[in-house]
């Protein structure tokens, strides 16, 4: 008999391994001898509106500044792009930032500058384009956050929500692939609040862009996450989806998003020591 030969099927090739954007492990931060994040491990995938929430000292603003590569960590690993941050020059950081976008809590526009000129600020400072090209770049982000227009007003002014907005336009002139949001709405009316979600919604979906957002802001946070990291005296209570921090049974949570006072008991001799400790 002829023998036949049986043919091969070759295996399905396994689905490629996506790496997370942000990927945070161990990370433990002092400032003097009071640990401000302890153990904090979080991954953010591409694509993602990852939301930082916590009450005042929980941490969330120095765990930005990590991501930034602002802050050194006294110990653990913040990787960016796959990127350890700890093991960066000067100018390997300077290029990752070119990925990034920031928009702070404040605006931090330049009050000497215009609209337009804080907006082109990040182009002239880290490209070569004529300037024709960088005001025509400017003027289209201007356009996205709905500021067409106002490129030859002062950031005085603007009402606070044009100037979030106008901050916004610098954060993603030169399309970044990562964009932080330091407390987006804060001292902002409901409306403008709401208005800006919808922006921050639309930003993800036009630009493909990863997102993170620190906030204590309940509404804003539960209506653009995709997840929630709860952080509480630099630990996370909890990493979720906006149905899973809503259904959570931790105290914490619970008094966080309840807004239920913090009435734990005072350690009488831990009050003592800190009166009477000698510098």
């Amino acid at each position: 008999m002829n023998a036949v030969s049986a043919s091969v099927v070759p295996a399905p090739a396994a689905p490629p391994v996506i790496q997370p954007v942000i990927q945070v492990e161990n990370l433990v931060t002092y400032y003097d001898e009071r640990r401000i994040l302890d153990d904090v491990s979080l991954d953010v995938a591409a694509g993602e509106i990852r939301v930082i929430m916590g009450g005042s000292g929980s941490g969330k603003s120095t765990l930005l500044r990590h991501l930034l590569g602002l802050n050194q960590p006294s110990s653990g690993t913040i990787r960016l792009f796959g990127q350890d941050l700890s093991q960066l020059g000067g100018q390997a950081l300077f290029e990752l930032r070119r990925k990034m976008g920031v928009s702070f809590q404040g605006g931090a526009l330049f009050n000497s500058m215009t609209v337009g000129e804080n907006v082109q600020f990040p182009l002239r400072e880290h490209t070569r384009l004529d300037d024709n090209t960088i005001r025509i770049m400017s003027r289209m982000k201007l356009e996205v956050v709905n500021l067409a227009g106002y490129e030859d007003l002062l950031p005085a002014q603007l009402s606070g929500g044009m100037v979030k907005r106008a901050a916004l336009a610098r954060a993603i002139v030169m399309d970044p692939k990562l964009l932080f949001f330091d407390e987006p709405s804060a001292g902002l009316d409901p409306v403008v609040s709401a208005e800006l979600d919808e922006l921050i919604l639309r930003l993800r979906e036009s630009m493909n862009i990863t997102i993170v957002v620190v906030t204590h802001e309940l509404d804003s946070a539960f209506k653009i996450a995709d997840k929630i990291t709860v952080l509480d005296r630099g630990r996370i209570l909890l990493t979720g989806s906006v149905d899973e921090v809503k259904a959570s049974t931790n105290p914490r949570v619970n008094a966080l998003i309840n807004r239920i006072p913090d009435n734990e008991p005072v350690d009488v001799d831990d009050y003592l020591r800190r009166l009477t400790r000698v510098d």
